[in-house]
């Protein structure tokens, strides 16, 4: 887990806003957009495929959601499998959001699961930050 990223709206509307894909390539830096979406926007199941700047074409999978508190979800693509949780805490007004994430990787791919074990969350939280921004100026 690492710190979590304060957002100067209500746990809902952070929630909300995070949980749709629609939403994912306006914050998320590695995001071109995201094609193929199935399901209601935050509940469980949802699924749609991330379309990232490296090429790469997650099938993406909203696996568990009790909105405003939390959602997690699952990536794979090839031997790569990873999970998201988004945590959504109260304080005041304003709300604070945890991350918690694993990435695994099967075969010859193993040591490059465990390199972005180390990178990944970093890279979340600075998105995470950027989504915070977008939606204080809402």
């Amino acid at each position: 887990m690492v710190a979590p990223v304060r957002f100067e709206v209500s746990c809902e509307d952070a929630y909300d806003y995070l949980v749709a894909p629609a939403n994912r390539s306006e914050w998320q830096s590695s995001l071109r957009g995201v094609d193929d979406v199935v399901g209601i926007d935050g509940v469980a199941g949802q699924s749609w495929v991330d379309v990232t700047m490296a090429g790469i074409r997650p099938l993406m999978e909203l696996t568990d959601a009790d909105r405003p508190h939390r959602w997690s979800e699952r990536g794979t693509w090839r031997g790569f499998r990873a999970t998201l949780t988004l945590t959504f805490t109260p304080v005041g007004s304003f709300c604070d959001v945890g991350v918690s994430m694993h990435v695994a990787a099967a075969g010859l791919a193993r040591p490059l699961g465990f390199a972005a074990n180390r990178v990944a969350p970093s890279t979340v939280r600075s998105d995470l930050r950027r989504a915070a921004k977008i939606l204080a100026r809402r």
